[in-house]
């Protein structure tokens, strides 16, 4: 019998190679089981604590500091804006029935008025167009009044082509234009008015609230600097490690700048908000108020009861008269609200002002309609629209618009003062909170670093 060959051995297949993953982590744990291993990774988690605390800081601050910067800049003037448009318009309609009152033959200050206050509405128009997002309700809104004010500035003149040839018909193209400024121009720039505030909200809302991430990071990091020297302490008996202290100091220094700076800055902005955005609002309510009964009034002796209303008791009313005492109750607390807001005498006292004329003006206004209601329009129209001897409603209105805007602009200067103030504090604030958490992790490493060389 042949002797049969020797079996060829077979290797054992090769282990499965596992991920570079785990290999690493075993990599990492292997190390952590020595102290230059675990010095490694302490100083890697440190140096990561603090670089995140700067990315962080310098995110939401620079969040905060844009929204800042739009409250200021931006949203406000373009919500100040929107209410200059409505008063324009308002303006321009009262001005334009003021003429028309007049006669024939317009007085040359009342039409440069009407002039002047279209003028700045569509340059107001214009600068609104810049401002609003190509597409949004506020674009559509602003192209609306670009297409209404060609309209109404038509029918204006219409009326007045015929009040100086003596046609009644004038009467109607007046009202015919009221209707369009009352029922579509006005309302699309109140709408305007409002979508610009509601944006200016809510940049305050962006701006104010506290950046709690980047304090609870910034606490985190100071934690685990302040147990990595403690270790440090424990192990070699040395108070202090260099590294350690800067890093340490560098968090602190941030954090302490970002309570503080932040602070600062969310004071400046609630007292701009609340000294002077919520009486801006009051104050504008009340311009547009007085400056809606003064054409209410006008067109009730242009229309000569031609629009009445009839009320739930079942009397009828002269539409425009009802609608001027509406307006005046609005004015009345509008008024009462601005002053109640005013922190300071310098601030009630063009408010008082506004509230004195008001009241004479409705003395007046009352003798007005009561000479109208006797039959003698002439005596009605002098004490609306006559001369100063006839202590016409007139000055009592000019006096209220005027006192209207002195307190406007204080508070306006009062926001700006404050806002300006609150956007100060956050200056710097994020490239600062970057450049210290660099500094702070290279010291960390630095820190830790020496440690290692003890061990070479």
């Amino acid at each position: 019998m042949g002797i049969a060959p020797a079996a060829t051995p077979v290797a054992p297949p090769a282990p499965p190679r596992r991920p570079a993953f785990v290999e690493g982590v075993e990599h990492v744990r292997a190390a952590a089981t020595t102290e230059p291993g675990r010095l490694r990774l302490m100083g890697a988690v440190l140096a990561l604590l603090v670089v995140a605390f700067g990315a962080v800081t310098a995110w939401q601050m620079g969040e905060r500091a844009d929204a800042a910067d739009d409250v200021l800049h931006r949203s406000q003037p373009l919500s100040a804006g929107a209410a200059d448009i409505y008063r324009s318009l308002a303006d321009a309609n009262t001005t334009a029935s003021s003429g028309f009152l007049s006669g024939g033959q317009e007085p040359t200050a009342t039409t440069e008025r009407y002039e002047r206050d279209i003028r700045t509405a569509a340059a107001g128009l214009v600068t609104a167009a810049a401002g609003t997002d190509p597409g949004s309700p506020s674009a559509h809104t602003v192209a609306q009044l670009n297409e209404l004010l060609p309209r109404y500035k038509g029918l204006v003149e219409r009326a007045r082509a015929n009040n100086r040839q003596g046609f009644p018909v004038g009467g109607a193209y007046l009202r015919a234009a009221n209707d369009v400024m009352q029922r579509q121009m006005l309302p699309a720039a109140q709408d305007l008015y409002t979508k610009e505030n509601q944006r200016l909200r809510s940049d305050y809302a962006n701006a104010t609230p506290y950046p709690w991430g980047a304090m609870a990071v910034g606490v985190l990091a100071l934690a685990a600097l302040a147990l990595a020297q403690r270790r440090t302490y424990r192990r070699t008996n040395r108070v202090l490690n260099h590294g350690l202290v800067a890093a340490t100091a560098s968090c602190a220094v941030v954090l302490l700048w970002l309570v503080a700076g932040h602070s600062l800055a969310r004071a400046g902005l609630d007292a701009s908000y609340d000294h002077g955005i919520r009486s801006l609002d009051v104050l504008h309510d009340a311009r547009i108020a007085s400056l809606n009964a003064r054409g209410n009034e006008n067109l009730t002796l242009v229309s000569r009861g031609a629009e009445t209303r009839k009320l739930p008791d079942g009397t009828v009313q002269d539409a425009y008269d009802y609608a001027f005492q509406r307006e005046m109750r609005t004015l009345s607390t509008s008024l009462d609200q601005a002053s109640s807001l005013a922190d300071a005498p310098e601030g009630r006292k063009p408010v008082a002002d506004a509230a004195a004329d008001m009241k004479v003006w409705l003395q007046r206004h009352g003798d007005a309609r009561k000479a109208d209601d006797e039959g003698d329009y002439q005596a009605a129209l002098d004490k609306v629209v006559g001369t100063r001897a006839d202590q016409p409603t007139g000055e009592c209105f000019d006096g209220v618009d005027a006192s209207l805007a002195r307190a406007l602009d204080r508070e306006e200067s009062e926001f700006h003062r404050s806002a300006t103030s609150g956007r100060a504090a956050l200056t710097g604030l994020p490239a600062g909170a970057t450049l210290l958490a660099v500094l702070g992790a290279a010291g960390a490493l630095l820190g830790i670093g020496r440690r290692l060389s003890e061990y070479r």
